[in-house]
């Protein structure tokens, strides 16, 4: 987290981030997940481009990360965490989710390498 630009840390303040270690049983079958740990993360709310005045009063966003699909994408061929890939994937993922807030969808993200 002390590594990510000051803007997004401002903008975490607007879009809170939760951790969890693992996605529950309703948001599995919501994205289609199939293991606990394949999901690393998930934004929750109304993109920016798409609100409206009609919104007021919904929940606030939020961002949520999930520990154990992190550090399963963190691991090497010998199942090891390195601490290097643990850092890019939580910054990956922040990042990811961050941009379905401001609108970007999955094919554009995977098009920016955060896909």
């Amino acid at each position: 987290m002390e590594r990510l630009p000051a803007a997004i840390h401002e903008l975490l303040e607007q879009v809170p981030l939760h951790v969890e270690d693992y996605p529950s049983a309703e948001v599995m079958a919501k994205t289609g997940a199939r293991y606990r740990d394949e999901l690393c993360g998930l934004y929750t709310g109304i993109p920016l481009p798409s609100r409206s005045v009609l919104h007021s009063g919904t929940l606030p966003d939020v961002v949520t990360i999930y520990r154990e699909g992190i550090l399963e994408m963190a691991r090497d061929a010998r199942g090891r965490i390195r601490p290097d890939r643990l850092r890019r994937e939580i910054r990956t993922t922040i990042l990811h989710e961050l941009a379905h807030h401001h609108g970007l969808d999955e094919d554009e993200l995977r098009e920016l390498g955060y896909g």
